[in-house]
C-alpha cells in the first residue's frame, strides 16, 4: 500500500501549491495547454468610439486629451456636431440594434478561430458591460441598453471557443486616476475604488479564460497592484485553472512578465523567442476601432493575413485577428469575408496549424517565384529517408529527391490547385 500512499501525498501537495504575489512565482506558472493549441484568435474592439468611426479608437484622446489636439479630430467634430458637443454624447448613439450574437458566434466559428476576446472597457473607460463601478457609463445603462459582454460570451460558448476580455487598466478622463497620476502614483485611489473591483466583479460574473490587458505603461505594475490581483486570478478565481493573461501589467512588464507575451502591438520576432507569444494584429491596418471612412487599400488581404499567420505559427506564436463592429452592431461584410476566408483555408490546413510545435527550420526562401509554400512536418526524426510527402488537400503522394548534404529535399510540384490564399502547405511524414 504504501506506493499508493505516497502518489497520494504527492498530488495532494501539487494541487495545495498556491502562487505568490511576486513576479517569480507568478511568471513560473505554467500556460494551460488549451492556448498553445488554439492559434488563431478574434479580437474585438468595440465601444463608443465606434460612434464618431473616424481615426482609431483613440479618437476622444486625439480630439481632447493630447496638446496639441489633432486637427483632424477637430475639423470633423466642427464639421458635423453642434458646437458644445462632448464625447459622452456619443454614448446614447451606440444603439447596437442589429447586434446578433448568435450570428457574430458563426463567423467565428466559420473562421476556425478558437478563442475571441472582446473589449470589456478601453481607455475611453466606457464598460460593454453593466459595471457597478461605472454608472451610467456602461452599455447597459446607456446606449444599447444590453448587456454586450455577457450577450456574446453565451453565444461563443455555445460554439465551443474559449471566451476572453479585453480590460484597459487606465482610464484617459477618470478624476480619480488623474488625481492619482498627479500624485506621481504615489497614491491608489483609482486601483482601489475603480479598477481592482470592477476587475473581481468582471472575472466572477463572466469567467473569462483570457484577461487581455493594456492601459499600463503610464504607471508601475506596484500602482495597478499587478502582482496581487494575477496571484488571486491563479489562486482564488473561477478561472484559475484555465484563465491565460498577457504581459501589459505596468511599465517595464511588456515582454518581460505576465503570462504569453505581446511585447507591442503587431509585434513580429525575427527568431524563434524562448517564451509563448501572441501577434495581435488588424485587418484594418489603420485603426483597431470601426473607421467610416476606411477604403479597401487600407485592409489586409487575404493572402497577407495567412502569410502572416503561417509565420507566426511557424515561430511558436497565436494569431490574434481584429474586426471592428459598426455601433449598430455589425461586423462590416468585407471583414465578415476576411474572416470566412481565413476558416476555408484552415478546413484544409488546419491540420498545419492547430496544436503544431515550430520545427527545427521556421523559415524557407528557396519555393520559386509567387509560389508560397509551408512544411507540415509529421516525422520522428530529422533523416528524410522514409519520407511521403503530400499536399495537404490531395493525398496523392509527390515525387521528392534529398539535397546532400542533409540540406533538405527537393519536391517537384504539381499543378497547384487555385486558393484565394496563395498559400499551400506541404506535409511530410513517416512511411515506416
Amino acid at each position: 500500500m504504501r506506493p499508493v500512499l505516497l502518489l497520494v501525498v504527492a498530488f495532494t501537495a501539487h494541487v495545495s501549491a498556491r502562487f505568490t504575489p511576486d513576479w517569480t512565482s507568478l511568471d513560473a506558472r505554467p500556460l494551460p495547454s488549451w492556448y498553445d493549441e488554439a492559434k488563431l484568435g478574434i479580437f474585438i474592439h468595440w465601444g463608443v468610439f465606434s460612434v464618431p468611426g473616424f481615426g482609431s479608437e483613440w479618437f476622444w484622446w486625439h480630439w481632447q486629451g493630447q496638446q496639441p489636439p489633432d486637427q483632424k479630430c477637430v475639423d470633423y467634430m466642427s464639421q458635423n456636431y453642434p458646437p458644445g458637443f462632448s464625447y459622452p454624447e456619443f454614448a446614447p448613439q451606440l444603439h447596437a440594434q442589429f447586434f446578433n450574437p448568435e450570428e457574430w458566434a458563426d463567423i467565428f466559428k466559420a473562421s476556425g478561430a478558437k478563442y475571441v476576446v472582446l473589449t470589456a472597457k478601453h481607455h475611453e473607460g466606457f464598460t460593454n458591460w453593466g459595471s457597478p463601478n461605472s454608472w451610467n457609463w456602461n452599455s447597459v445603462d446607456t446606449g444599447p441598453h444590453r448587456d454586450l459582454v455577457g450577450d456574446l460570451g453565451e453565444a461563443v460558448r455555445n460554439r465551443s471557443l474559449h471566451y476572453g476580455l479585453y480590460n484597459s487598466l487606465y482610464e484617459w478622463f477618470h478624476p480619480l486616476y488623474l488625481k492619482d497620476k498627479k500624485n506621481g502614483f504615489k497614491t491608489q485611489e483609482f486601483v482601489m475604488h475603480k479598477l481592482l473591483p470592477e476587475i473581481y466583479n468582471m472575472v466572477v460574473r463572466y469567467r473569462p479564460e483570457v484577461i487581455w490587458s493594456d492601459g499600463d505603461w503610464e504607471a508601475p505594475d506596484t500602482y495597478w497592484n499587478s502582482t496581487e490581483l494575477l496571484a488571486w486570478l491563479y489562486n482564488d478565481s473561477p478561472v484559475k485553472d484555465t484563465v491565460v493573461t498577457n504581459d501589459r501589467w505596468g511599465a517595464g512588464c511588456a515582454c518581460k512578465h505576465g503570462g504569453y507575451y505581446n511585447c507591442e502591438d503587431k509585434y513580429t520576432p525575427g527568431k524563434l523567442p524562448k517564451h509563448k507569444w501572441e501577434k495581435c494584429t488588424s485587418v484594418d491596418t489603420l485603426s483597431w476601432g470601426y473607421r467610416r471612412n476606411m477604403k479597401m487599400k487600407e485592409l489586409m488581404d487575404l493572402p497577407t493575413i495567412i502569410k502572416d499567420l503561417v509565420q507566426t505559427v511557424a515561430l511558436g506564436g497565436n494569431y490574434l485577428l481584429n474586426v471592428g463592429p459598426t455601433p449598430d452592431g455589425m461586423i462590416p461584410a468585407v471583414f465578415e469575408e476576411r474572416l470566412r476566408s481565413v476558416g476555408a483555408w484552415l478546413e484544409i490546413n488546419g491540420e498545419a496549424i492547430y496544436a503544431s510545435k515550430p520545427w527545427r527550420v521556421q523559415t524557407e526562401n528557396t519555393t520559386p517565384s509567387g509560389i508560397h509554400l509551408q512544411s507540415h512536418v509529421n516525422c520522428k526524426s530529422d533523416s528524410f529517408s522514409l519520407v511521403q510527402v503530400t499536399l495537404l488537400g490531395d493525398p496523392k503522394p509527390l515525387p521528392w529527391s534529398p539535397v546532400h548534404p542533409n540540406a533538405g529535399l527537393t519536391v517537384l510540384l504539381p499543378e497547384l490547385p487555385y486558393t484565394p490564399a496563395q498559400v499551400w502547405t506541404l506535409k511530410l511524414e513517416d512511411v515506416q
